[in-house]
């Protein structure tokens, strides 16, 4: 029911739901910048060509846009690990890795403030320097934390799943209706599916963290593999803020 309403939803209206989001935006700036960085790292233009030169400026434009997008975004894993540290029948494990996830990248979207006030001349130009490194370790672990998180969240999935395919077994052993059932475990599937291309954006988003603490060096953190693995990144990310909304 859920997909039919879905499907039969307006677009310009999903849309304008989409757009309204402040993560809507900033993922579509995301598209924009890594694929403009995709362009120049793939030497498909000549590099004294206009609009090699015009991609560089933009590129670097949307960069510091996306930092302005992320004003107090820090707010959100301050609340989520308040929200954690609530939770019931959670052990050490799990705020072990909460305070690794939320923290990391609370610690993170707060640096990146300063950077952004900094690149946009308000503070002295160096300190972007001086704290960018700081802000590439706390995203990075940030990012270690949340993939672990998904995958404790992936195997309690996977456990449900398993549960509702031995129900199906049972009442179609019984012939009796197991419609609603396989509705949700349709929709269980999609929850999985999810987490996984979540986890994948998060290895993505790690590698791209750790090109900025080596500073790009090493073939692995290539511009183009760098681009490519960002360009991955928004484009899953685009789409789970889509279905979302």
């Amino acid at each position: 029911m859920a997909a039919k309403t879905q499907k039969q939803r307006d677009f310009l209206n999903h849309l304008e739901a989409y757009l309204a989001k402040r993560d809507g935006v900033d993922k579509l700036l995301k598209i924009s910048r890594y694929t403009s960085k995709l362009i120049l790292s793939s030497s498909i233009l000549p590099h004294a060509h206009p609009l090699t030169r015009g991609l560089k400026s933009f590129e670097s434009s949307v960069g510091l846009s996306r930092k302005a997008f992320r004003l107090g975004k820090f707010i959100q894993d301050v609340n989520a690990l308040r929200s954690s540290a609530q939770e019931q029948n959670r052990d050490n494990h799990f705020y072990f890795l909460s305070l690794l996830a939320y923290g990391g990248e609370g610690i993170y979207y707060f640096v990146e403030q300063i950077v952004w006030l900094s690149k946009s001349g308000l503070l002295k130009p160096s300190l972007a320097r001086e704290v960018q490194k700081i802000s590439a370790w706390a995203e990075l672990i940030g990012y270690v934390g949340s993939i672990a998180l998904k995958r404790e969240d992936l195997k309690e999935l996977d456990e449900k799943l398993k549960c509702l395919s031995s129900s199906i077994e049972i009442s179609e052993a019984r012939e009796e209706s197991s419609d609603e059932v396989r509705e949700k475990e349709k929709v269980l599937k999609m929850k999985i599916l999810m987490k996984k291309l979540s986890i994948l954006q998060d290895f993505a988003d790690g590698l791209m963290a750790l090109a900025d603490i080596r500073d790009g060096k090493g073939m692995i953190f290539s511009p183009f593999v760098i681009s490519s693995a960002g360009l991955l990144s928004a484009l899953i990310s685009t789409h789970k803020n889509w279905i979302s909304c």
